[in-house]
């Protein structure tokens, strides 16, 4: 990110190569036994009688989803939570419904604001245009939800969103009360130019609506046809069904630009805090630096399609892009990255 040093974090194996599988659970269970054994024994021991709360921080598409994801995986889906506030309050959309729910009684009682409950109702379904959603209904909403969750390790998403929600997120675990969970950030660094091909290249089924990318993650059927490529759903039901773009993904990160600006500002704010533990996750490396640090198989491939005769030749080579600060890089895939999250995270529990 510009203007900011997220450390590199290297995983490249001492002595032969030895090659695992990052698309599948078993192979990836192997690779992290390999790269980070130690610390993910020092992080179960600690979940076995231990919580705590952290909140990722990183732009629109840093993955967030698929690292909550692989932390789950490793330690256990009865061990940890993720909390998206958007679902939470997409949730409540459904107001008559929600009324009826323990969540809607325990988010009156712990509501407390400058305007009324029956106004930031009003904010929330649409119905005042004069008056914003505040904060602390949010806050009431997410804490009525973590009520149901004692017992489990919560990584939340989309708090906070604005930098003046910064402040409550620092003493969230205060408000929370019943918990008294050690809190942390979890920060993601990753360059708009990989944003920009994640969404320019992203085809969906329209069957399953599986989501592939033509340059970074291909489906295992490509065919050709009056001199395009075209991935293939590989799902068996969908009957090889092709894969398409989604309306306005051609625009890449344009239409999204001004969230992306809002992401770094608060990503800049959290970084700059002092008094809470953060882990920083790096998604690129120097290119210079790339295989001395990492190996071959971490690095992100980029795809290309070459008609032979009738067949499709898929070409493949290491993704070069260039990172927020000019320098040309390799994007590393999901797992190497989890890794240095891992290797911080419990470096930080067994200093509590």
């Amino acid at each position: 990110m510009k203007d900011l040093e997220f450390p590199v974090i290297g995983t490249k194996t001492k002595g032969p190569i030895k090659e695992f599988d990052l698309n599948s659970p078993s192979g990836r269970r192997k690779y992290f036994k390999a790269k980070a054994g130690d610390e993910i024994a020092i992080i179960k021991k600690y979940l076995r009688d231990k919580t705590f709360i952290a909140y990722w921080i990183g732009k629109k598409n840093s993955g967030k989803g698929t690292y909550s994801r692989l932390f789950t995986e490793v330690f256990g889906e009865d061990k940890v939570e993720l909390v998206s506030v958007g679902d939470l309050i997409r949730e409540a959309d459904n107001w008559k419904v929600f009324t009826k729910t323990k969540k809607y009684k325990l988010l009156k009682k712990y509501y407390r604001g400058y305007i009324s409950f029956e106004d930031a109702v009003d904010a929330h379904l649409g119905r005042s245009t004069a008056k914003l959603l505040p904060t602390e209904f949010i806050m009431a909403l997410l804490k009525a939800h973590l009520e149901g969750l004692e017992g489990k390790t919560v990584f939340i998403d989309g708090l906070p969103r604005e930098t003046d929600q910064v402040s409550y997120s620092l003493f969230f675990r205060d408000l929370i009360a019943y918990r008294d969970d050690p809190d942390l950030f979890v920060l993601i660094d990753l360059p708009e130019s990989v944003i920009e091909e994640r969404i320019k290249y992203r085809v969906v089924c329209p069957k399953c609506k599986t989501s592939r990318n033509k340059k970074l993650l291909i489906s295992s059927k490509v065919e050709h046809q009056d001199g395009e490529f075209f991935l293939l759903c590989d799902n068996p039901d969908c009957k090889g069904a092709r894969m398409e773009a989604k309306e306005g993904d051609d625009k890449g990160i344009a239409p999204i630009k001004h969230r992306l600006d809002k992401d770094e500002e608060i990503i800049k704010t959290v970084f700059s805090l002092y008094g809470v533990p953060k882990v920083l996750m790096r998604n690129n490396v120097p290119k210079q630096d790339g295989l001395k640090l990492f190996d071959k198989y971490e690095i992100t491939p980029e795809y290309g399609f070459k008609l032979v005769g009738s067949k499709v030749k898929v070409i493949e080579k290491p993704w070069t892009i260039t990172d927020d600060n000019g320098i040309e890089s390799y994007s590393l895939l999901a797992a190497p990255v989890f890794v240095s999250m891992i290797k911080q995270l419990a470096d930080i529990l067994s200093n509590l």
